[in-house]
């Protein structure tokens, strides 16, 4: 287990992770300041400022079950208490909220031929490692990311799992074409033309929208509006357990990369927009998110990750306050408990999902080329050239081989083997210098 780290200070943080000084005088920000993570603004804004973190994860948290077919509620529900842990973890240090990754739709989609309990088998085993390198991260340093994993690595696995999907959007976005064409055309002028938070609720805005047309023009299938229907107002979410199969974890494994990336990218985000080293909370952070990520298997939602949105609404607000987390963490919670609400969200029909993730899904495979960019990655080096663009195709054309009775598809195979020719053909690369 970690050990949660003490703070010195109220310039550091809170010395418990639920207790906040008031910021000025809880209503304004003067130019130029933050409400820093151990503050906050008075409870009404701050309960606004909690609700409007919901609604910007709303989209993406629910498009995940909602492609996959776990329960919306349940998925929900684990988002909202790994929030909580997120929270408790990090001593109230780093404003996140955690909500569904999308980088668990590769596998759970297509591992979905082995059932829902062996596909929760794949979300436990990436969480329990999770938590793991977070443990490696907080006892070494997070310079052992860089070493294990430097960014020619990160950026082609999380391109190739994006772009593995590629075929399931299309997929989905002709089932469908006028539906989502409609919701792709909106998600694009709301994230280009948008103003301020509204840029940042693209996807919703657009799935909204298709959503609408689809039910204008008898785009929604009617056994789902039936279900809408005769669900109840109040229920518990839905639970199973899971079970364990060897090809299903392998298969969930190489997520583990996407989600290192996303949190310790979130951490230095945060640091930035707050002037505030938090280096030492990486491992937490890790930590948290895979141990968030672990209970949402054992219970029956989808694995979560920290999410870009809810940056966007710190950043336009100005307001890093963990305070409202706790409040969008407790909405979130207090939704699950609504079978309604769960089957409103499964009538969203198949070509509002092929237009939102026709979006998405080539936003995670440009985040890798986005890492490559940052880190200044030299693509003229034979090692990163060969071994990123070996990665890529087995990703891209899924290349599926057995071991025995294991299936793997290209995830896998592209992830296990850049992880490995990499530092093999770095080391042999430098012998021949």
């Amino acid at each position: 287990m970690i050990e949660l780290e003490r703070t010195e200070s109220t310039t550091r943080g809170p010395a418990r992770a639920w207790s906040w000084a008031v910021h000025g005088d809880g209503r304004r920000i003067s130019d130029g300041a933050v409400v820093a993570p151990h503050e906050r603004l008075s409870w009404p804004r701050t309960i606004g400022i909690g609700i409007q973190h919901v609604i910007a994860m709303f989209g993406a948290t629910l498009l995940v079950p909602t492609i996959t077919g776990f329960p919306v509620t349940t998925t929900l529900l684990f988002s909202g208490i790994g929030t909580a842990l997120f929270l408790l973890i990090t001593r109230g240090r780093i404003p996140s909220y955690l909500g569904s990754s999308f980088a668990f739709i590769a596998p759970l989609s297509a591992s979905a031929g082995e059932g829902p309990a062996a596909q929760l088998g794949g979300v436990v085993a990436a969480g329990v490692v999770l938590m793991l390198v977070g443990a490696l991260v907080k006892a070494v340093g997070a310079r052992v990311i860089d070493a294990v994993m430097p960014p020619v690595v990160t950026g082609a696995v999380v391109a190739l799992i994006g772009l593995n999907l590629a075929p399931v959007a299309t997929g989905s976005f002709q089932a469908q074409p006028l539906i989502a064409a409609v919701t792709l055309l909106a998600i694009m002028l709301a994230t280009v033309v948008g103003p301020g938070i509204l840029g940042r609720l693209g996807i919703l805005i657009g799935v909204a929208v298709g959503w609408v047309f689809a039910a204008v023009t008898g785009g929604i299938a009617d056994e789902r509006v039936d279900a809408l229907n005769e669900a109840a107002w109040f229920g518990v979410p839905d639970l199973q357990g899971p079970t364990f199969e060897l090809s299903v974890v392998l298969l969930a494994l190489p997520v583990v990369i996407v989600l290192v990336a996303e949190n310790v990218g979130h951490v230095k985000a945060v640091a930035a927009m707050t002037g505030r080293s938090l280096d030492d909370q990486a491992g937490n952070a890790l930590f948290a998110d895979g141990l968030a990520t672990t209970f949402a298997g054992v219970g029956g939602g989808s694995g979560t990750t920290t999410y870009a949105e809810n940056i966007g609404v710190m950043a336009a607000t100005r307001v890093y306050s963990t305070a409202a987390y706790w409040i969008a963490a407790a909405t979130a919670v207090i939704l699950s408990f609504s079978p309604k609400f769960g089957a409103l969200v499964f009538t969203v029909p198949e070509g509002v999902i092929g237009g939102a993730t026709l979006v998405l899904y080539g936003l995670i495979g440009v985040l890798g080329v986005r890492i490559w960019l940052d880190a200044k990655v030299d693509l003229t080096d034979p090692v990163n050239l060969t071994v990123a663009a070996t990665a890529l195709v087995a990703g891209v054309g899924d290349l599926t081989l057995s071991i025995g009775s294991v299936e793997l598809g290209g995830i896998a195979w592209g992830s296990v083997g850049i992880l490995i020719a990499y530092p093999v053909m770095r080391r042999l690369y430098a012998q021949r210098r």
